[in-house]
């Protein structure tokens, strides 16, 4: 499997997608650092959410071969400026979280938002009902 780097706000999903990856329990704990596992890495949320730290996202995506921009559907707020994927020299797919509590709409903007962003395939999912990880994780198992 290729290994992802999650990027997203505070909440978006990204340990545990992270933790699903790794066919850990899920369980919530506020990511302080940069966590690289074997088949992800997680970040912390400040991390996009403050440009100061853009760099440092740039450069643990150096690790990666695939980064993901988490999209949070229960968020108003969007953090990935247009065309944020230009900063990364590899493939940027964007995964919108929690689409069980979506509705047309929202998901529509948030499709929105990520296609701005620069990100090449989007994937819908829910860590709650299962639905779309089988295909992200096809996506990840895959030379994209």
């Amino acid at each position: 499997m290729r290994r992802v780097i999650f990027i997203g706000q505070t909440g978006s999903g990204k340990t545990t997608l992270s933790q699903w990856l790794q066919k850990k329990d899920i369980s919530y704990h506020k990511t302080q650092q940069v966590y690289y596992l074997d088949e992800s890495i997680d970040t912390p949320g400040e991390f996009m959410e403050n440009q100061f730290y853009y760099n440092a996202l740039v450069s643990a995506s150096i690790e990666a071969e695939v980064v993901a921009f988490v999209q949070d559907i229960t968020s108003a707020q969007n953090y990935f400026p247009p065309y944020f994927s230009s900063r990364f020299n590899k493939e940027v797919i964007g995964v919108i979280s929690k689409v069980d509590l979506a509705d047309q709409q929202t998901l529509a903007k948030a499709r929105e938002l990520l296609e701005l962003a620069g990100a090449s395939k989007i994937f819908e999912v829910s860590t709650i009902t299962g639905f779309g990880l089988d295909e992200l994780k096809k996506h990840l198992s895959t030379n994209g």
